[in-house]
């Protein structure tokens, strides 16, 4: 009896020391593999992707020096490199083969773990994981706020001219510029508001970012019109302040389109006033609108008659 009290603590004994060197030659309790690779990569001309992995020893028995990043990527191994941003980040630059859009790898990492006086080599991995190559994409707003009518800049990669901008769901006039850049107009919205603001096309929509609608105001010299039909009238548009680069663009709209005759009504980048000649058109009476000023609306009564 005596004997079996001793070979069953033998026993004991010797399943823990099991379970101890199990958790100590098993990577994934020594070890911690981060990968801060974003999963959609923009896409750049070089075809030259960063990617980046984080290894966070959770014991102190991994010997110092001896451990060794490499990168796994179409059955191909690579060292990777130790980066200076910080302790315990490696990096890999890969450049990708001409017609690829997609990269598939994982992380295998070697390292020597001190036990009972000596060394034991160990291996820790990942999963295969996989980044995507993206055509598409938006950089940021030139800036995040503005009056109605500010021409606002918005920096990306791919755009094409079939791209709308919009705020909250309404679309913005937008203006092509390059595959790098694309042009909108505030629309005429309530101000003092925060609105998201996203890229829209046959591809899908893509976030944008928040853009804040200022008030603003403008004043209309005259502020109605009586015209006859083919007679000309300036009119002269004035806002508080210079018109922001890009110039402003004050969207103006009647009820009577086939009675005004009338240009679009920019002001310049600078300035603070700009004159258009109006026209009278067919017969009829209504309304010039420009929405987002002021309390909401600037209203100028249109009347015109026949010669």
């Amino acid at each position: 009896m005596h004997t079996n009290r001793i070979s069953l603590a033998r026993k004991i004994i010797l399943s823990l020391s099991a379970v101890v060197t199990l958790a100590l030659f098993s990577g994934c309790e020594t070890v911690v593999l981060t990968n801060l690779t974003p999963a959609s990569l923009p896409e750049n001309p070089s075809q030259i992707y960063t990617i980046t992995l984080r290894v966070t020893p959770k014991v102190n028995t991994i010997i110092p020096g001896s451990l060794k990043a490499r990168i796994v990527i179409d059955a191909q191994n690579y060292a990777m490199t130790k980066s200076p941003l910080a302790d315990g980040l490696y990096e890999f630059d890969y450049q990708l083969p001409a017609g690829r859009e997609d990269i598939a790898y994982y992380f295998l990492v070697n390292y020597d773990v001190e036990l009972s006086g000596g060394s034991t080599p160990r291996e820790s991995y990942t999963e295969i994981t996989h980044g995507r190559i993206v055509h598409r994409y938006v950089l940021s707003l030139e800036v995040n706020r503005g009056p109605v009518g500010a021409r606002i800049s918005v920096l990306g990669r791919g755009f094409t001219p079939q791209d709308i901008l919009y705020f909250d769901g309404t679309p913005a006039r937008t203006v092509y510029e390059s595959p790098n850049a694309l042009s909108l107009f505030v629309p005429a919205l309530e101000a003092n508001h925060n609105y998201r603001v996203t890229l829209g096309s046959s591809a899908g929509n893509s976030p944008v970012g928040t853009f804040r609608i200022d008030g603003s105001t403008v004043s209309v010299s005259p502020g109605s019109l009586a015209l006859r039909t083919g007679e000309r009238q300036p009119v002269t548009f004035t806002i508080p302040n210079a018109a922001p680069m890009g110039g402003l663009l004050l969207d103006i709209t009647t009820d009577v389109p086939e009675s005004v005759i009338m240009p679009e009504v920019m002001v310049p980048q600078g300035q603070n006033t700009v004159t258009v000649t109006i026209e009278g058109g067919k017969p009829g009476s209504g309304s010039l609108f420009l929405k987002g000023y002021g309390t909401g609306e600037v209203n100028v009564p249109v009347s015109v008659t026949a010669k």
